[in-house]
């Protein structure tokens, strides 16, 4: 079997995604045949050499498995967590093979969320985040005039604390938003090619409006089509979609162009 880059090793055997292996090997986590492999573009041979992270050895590649989850508020999107939440990985116990979530939706959001053990696809999905269409439901508190929501649409600055402290302001890439149901505290339907942390929730913050809750009912070609709580296996023209994924047909040029067909209305909402 011809040489492949190590990262790529580890990341079809399912352990990690092929970012997260390009870490392991850079921490000097990694052995090939017994000597700590540390350098990014190395190789070896899966089925001669005898791979190891952290002093496992590491399993042939498994059967890819990907996943479409419909993640219930009150669910952490992690492997694991060190304050003892429950984690989405909980909902998928008798899947059989190692998987992990692609991407996160917070602790209060639902909806539609992908796992998988396929780590090229997994890194190709992570690195295409900023441009892969993502469409959510969004309820409000109180009802945002027009001329706010055009705000939203042809993108807003927003600001928050990083982690280090400091007050950082960015502004956000156009979006296409619609009422999806009207009332006291309305719904809208929200698409973004973005993923920047709690971006919806800081958003309508901005023009003076908290966010109440989020459904997320579409990631890019894949549409949530299962019960909370719920999981299915995609098909392979979905898997297919994904792994053609163009950033430049996919993407959303302004606020009044549709890269998707509309959410069907008979999304359910609560």
């Amino acid at each position: 079997m011809p040489l492949e880059r190590l990262q790529k090793i580890i990341a079809a055997a399912g352990i990690v995604s092929r970012r997260k292996a390009e870490e392991l090997i850079s921490q000097g986590r990694v052995t090939v045949n017994g000597q700590i492999i540390s350098e990014l573009g190395s190789k070896a041979d899966p089925e001669r050499d005898h791979i190891k992270v952290d002093g496992k050895l590491l399993r042939g590649t498994e059967r890819h498995i990907y996943l479409l989850l419909n993640k219930p508020k009150g669910y952490v999107t992690t492997v694991s967590d060190p304050e003892g939440r429950p984690t989405v990985m909980s909902l998928v116990k008798k899947v059989g093979e190692r998987i992990y979530p692609i991407g996160r939706l917070d602790y209060a959001s639902e909806g539609l969320l992908l796992l998988t053990n396929d780590g090229e696809l997994a890194n190709k999905l992570t690195r295409a985040a900023s441009h892969l269409p993502k469409t959510y439901l969004v309820k409000i508190s109180g009802r945002a005039t027009e001329e706010n929501i055009e705000k939203l649409r042809q993108g807003i600055r927003i600001g928050g604390k990083e982690e280090s402290g400091r007050y950082k302001s960015v502004r956000t890439a156009p979006a296409q938003i619609q009422i999806f149901r009207q009332g006291q505290n309305p719904w809208y339907e929200v698409t973004l090619i973005e993923g920047k942390n709690r971006q919806i929730r800081r958003m309508f913050e901005e023009i003076g409006h908290h966010v109440e809750k989020i459904k997320r009912v579409r990631y890019g070609p894949l549409t949530l089509d299962v019960e909370p709580g719920e999981f299915r296996e995609l098909t392979a023209k979905e898997v297919e979609l994904l792994r053609r994924f163009d950033r430049r047909r996919m993407g959303v040029q302004s606020a009044s162009r549709k890269p998707f067909p509309k959410p069907e209305r008979r999304q359910k909402i609560r």
